[in-house]
């Protein structure tokens, strides 16, 4: 599951069994150990990722949205103000300007596996050239272009 966090399409059905445990028995063993539901689990990991990248990239809402694998942008929007109490855009204002400057949203669709519906292989996740580091520089001497 956090391998593929942000994949919308993740299924719980195919993670039980990839555990060798019926869904219902998974559920139940995966909230005894760590306390949620998988799909508790699951929101709550990808609102914490969302929370970074509105923190850092300069990305819209609905982008982000997608990127940390909600289908919906309500759905989204309910998830990350029942955590945070804010919502998706008063915590972008609440947040950004406190560190580096947003990355821009090209390097940042980019980390995160491409640009939907573009032909991303999904395969790039950090490194590779160009990629942007954790301090907002560039990770290797091209100009940026």
């Amino acid at each position: 599951m956090d391998r593929d966090w942000a994949d919308p399409d993740l299924d719980l059905g195919a993670v039980a069994a990839h555990a060798g445990y019926s869904r219902y028995h998974f559920v139940r063993a995966f909230k005894g150990a760590y306390g949620e539901t998988p799909g508790q689990y699951l929101s709550r990991r990808r609102t914490e990722r969302a929370e970074e990248m509105l923190r850092s990239a300069n990305l819209t809402v609905t982008e982000i949205c997608h990127l940390v694998g909600f289908s919906s942008l309500g759905t989204f929007s309910t998830r990350f103000k029942e955590r945070t109490g804010l919502t998706p855009s008063e915590y972008r204002v609440r947040h950004v300007g406190r560190g580096a400057a947003l990355i821009p949203g090209c390097y940042a669709m980019l980390w995160a596996g491409g640009f939907p519906g573009r032909g991303g292989d999904g395969e790039g996740k950090g490194g590779g050239a160009g990629a942007v580091d954790g301090e907002g520089e560039r990770s290797n001497s091209e100009e940026a272009g």
